[in-house]
């Protein structure tokens, strides 16, 4: 009896996960249908909450904007027992930013603290 542990294979570890089209057979649908027009210009008026998301970005925050995001992120947890990740907390507010953007447009907060910055 060998004392060595059976270890899988590299055709197993870096075997496809997609399904393959075979030559002759028509391509599969994609298995999430792209969002109507409509619904992808209109803002959401919640976050995204605790789900993989698609796409990311990159944000540079001053050292004071990352110290507000994480004291506004313990006092969720401290005062209303809501419990969120830094990342949660920021597309919880952009959503809500987007929606009033949506709804007021030029006399949202956004386009107000944009042109009172000069950007």
């Amino acid at each position: 009896m060998t004392r060595r542990v059976a270890l899988p294979g590299a055709a197993e570890l870096f075997r496809t996960t997609v399904p393959r089209t075979d030559q002759g057979s028509a391509p599969q649908e994609d298995p999430k249908p792209a969002a109507p027009v409509k619904e992808q210009g209109r803002a959401r008026s919640a976050g995204t909450g605790r789900r993989k998301h698609d796409s990311k970005i990159t944000v540079y925050v001053s050292d004071e904007e990352l110290l507000g995001l994480e004291q506004a992120r313990l006092a969720l947890r401290a005062d209303h027992g809501i419990a969120v990740d830094r990342g949660r907390v920021v597309r919880e507010a952009i959503a809500v930013l987007l929606a009033d953007f949506t709804e007021h447009g030029a006399d949202s907060v956004l386009v107000r603290h944009l042109r009172e910055s000069g950007e």
